[in-house]
């Protein structure tokens, strides 16, 4: 049955008692990221870090004159993008196994920035679907935020009661 159909039942039974409900839990979201465990493990070589990298000064004790050379071309500048990314790829990134590519995360961020994850594993990589596993994982963040408000409407409604 889904949430829909799920919906539609509780509102046909004139259940009216204060709940968390699906619409609440999209209104507290404010954005969603979606990765394989791979990717991640290839983000650390972000782009961001081959500029950083790139835009470094080398020591002036690394030239064998001690003195930089021309502007524009000196430190690891003197390397291309592509030939940055290729050295920091091989020195900071390890061999990812393939596994890795089968298991998707969602990152949820609510709208007062607590984050909330969920994952999906592929146990086949003839199954793997990158958007069923997207489903999937933030499914599976969706309910840790359904159990998170059940907690926090419980609290509620026993300090209510007090």
């Amino acid at each position: 049955m889904s949430d829909d159909q799920i919906e539609q039942e509780i509102q046909a039974k004139g259940l009216t008692a204060p709940r968390v409900t699906p619409q609440r839990i999209n209104d507290v979201i404010a954005s969603e990221h979606y990765f394989t465990a791979a990717q991640g493990v290839a983000g650390v070589v972000s782009d961001s870090t081959v500029d950083r990298f790139l835009t470094w000064p080398v020591p002036a004790s690394v030239y064998p004159d001690g003195i930089p050379g021309q502007d524009g071309r000196t430190g690891t500048n003197l390397l291309s993008c592509i030939e940055a990314r290729q050295m920091l790829d091989h020195v900071v990134a390890a061999p990812v196994p393939a596994s890795l590519g089968l298991l998707t995360f969602c990152v949820l961020v609510l709208k007062n920035g607590f984050t909330v994850t969920g994952e999906n594993a592929c146990a086949s990589p003839e199954n793997f679907d990158p958007e069923l596993g997207r489903k999937i994982a933030r499914e599976n963040a969706v309910n840790k935020i359904l159990a998170l408000g059940g907690y926090l409407l419980k609290q509620a409604l026993h300090e209510a009661a007090q």
